[in-house]
């Protein structure tokens, strides 16, 4: 007696999954000075972290009075170049 022939059957699995690259989220954080005027931070901000004038000008005040301001979050990459940007301003920022 002869076996009709098989194939194996191969359920595929629709769901697909995605690696994502986790990454670390970092802090711009800009510090205060006696040598930047009140404008050209406020306008550093706006051009270097598109900060709206409002946003600008409310961190602008923090730096102010407690010395430092946390003004943009992203990761690494993304916030090193604005850092750059922000120092050949002339004005004192990290990133944490």
């Amino acid at each position: 007696m002869a076996f009709p022939a098989t194939r194996p059957q191969i359920d595929y699995d629709e769901d697909v999954l995605t690696l994502e690259e986790e990454q670390e989220l970092r802090t711009l954080i800009v510090y205060n000075d006696d040598v930047n005027t009140f404008e050209h931070v406020i306008q550093t901000l706006i051009d270097v972290c598109e900060h709206e004038p409002e946003q600008a000008e409310q961190c602008t005040l923090l730096i102010h009075h407690k010395g430092k301001c946390a003004v943009k979050n992203g990761t690494y990459e993304e916030l090193e170049p604005r850092c750059s940007a922000i120092h050949d301003r002339g004005i004192s920022a990290d990133i944490v």
